[in-house]
């Protein structure tokens, strides 16, 4: 073999080693890159999961016979958790369950909106229209007032701690006037409105008594809504004073006796000694990341258009 064929094929066999190694170099970055994004897609699914971008729904078929558990947890609003969406479809996935022996209501809430309180109140009484044999019970733990009482009333039995915080049937629409400082500010206000009362209890104007006559007039037909619920979910039991429906609150003892509640209790107790089923079944709809984003996202659209909405404080159960 001449010099330079020898040469040639040296050349050669080198050509090849070094095309084989950088092609493992590419097969190995390939493959490292496919293993980087398989875990980081792993770490995003478990994140999601944890942060409850998926949400939760609960299957209590697979547990036996059960008492069906649903929290009320904080302030009743349209943009919150305790919103009626989330409260009316946990209230159906119970009854709809097969196993389910009685739905506990567990309250912890100082009230909120009427119209997701209502909305809560009418389902609670239809799907015990529907389930007779499946008692609906309210358990009452730091505080069931309001809003959350107007719901409370439409159980077969309300159950609290001596210490809870039980009442407040009466409606609020709250705000600030600022008039008066802004006279020594020297600042005016200038609003302009297409309709006498479409700024309707402006906080930067002076109070309309026909505006504030209407106001007071809106919140007792709402009252007066709270007061035939609450007549309507305590009967008999219900023993009315001058108080009872002005606003006022009391303790867990206090509000047996006067007929707001039935008798104490706590989740695990109602159970336990009244169910007699003691296995307990969370059935709470808990929102997903993804609600919470759109809501949000909602929100934030809506308050570029604030021309559009009411100047005063929202009617409020509280």
């Amino acid at each position: 073999m001449s010099e330079e064929n020898n040469n040639n094929w040296e050349r050669g066999v080198l050509e090849k080693l070094a095309l084989s190694a950088v092609q493992e170099q590419r097969r190995a970055r390939h493959w490292g890159i496919f293993f980087k994004v398989l875990g980081f897609g792993y770490l995003f699914f478990i994140l999601f999961l944890v942060m409850g971008w998926m949400g939760d729904k609960v299957d209590g078929s697979l547990s036996g016979k059960h008492s069906a558990l649903i929290e009320l947890s904080g302030v009743i609003a349209a943009d919150s958790n305790a919103n009626a969406d989330n409260l009316i479809g946990s209230l159906q996935d119970a009854y709809k369950d097969k196993n389910t022996a009685a739905v506990i209501l567990r309250c912890n809430s100082p009230g909120g909106s009427p119209v997701q309180a209502g909305l809560v109140n009418d389902e609670m009484r239809r799907l015990r229209g529907l389930h007779p044999d499946i008692p609906l019970y309210v358990v009452v733990e730091d505080m069931c007032a309001s809003g959350g009482y107007y719901i409370a009333a439409a159980a077969d039995k309300i159950y609290v701690n001596k210490a809870s915080i039980v009442g407040s049937i009466g409606v609020l629409m709250d705000g600030f006037g600022f008039t008066g400082t802004m006279q020594k500010l020297g600042v005016e206000r200038r609003l302009m409105t297409a309709g006498k009362n479409k700024g309707f209890m402006d906080p930067f104007s002076p109070l309309n008594p026909k505006q504030e006559e209407f106001t007071k007039n809106m919140l007792e037909d709402i009252h007066q809504q709270f007061i035939e619920v609450v007549k309507q979910g305590r009967g008999k039991r219900l023993k009315e004073t001058e108080d009872t429906f002005s606003g006022l609150f009391w303790t867990g003892d206090k509000a047996i006796q006067m007929g707001l509640a039935d008798d104490i209790g706590s989740v695990d107790s109602v159970a336990r000694d009244v169910v007699k089923v003691e296995n307990v079944v969370d059935f709470t709809t808990h929102e997903g990341l993804a609600d919470r984003l759109a809501k949000k996202f909602g929100a934030g659209v809506a308050s570029m258009f604030p021309g559009f909405g009411a100047q005063a404080g929202g009617v409020t159960l509280r």
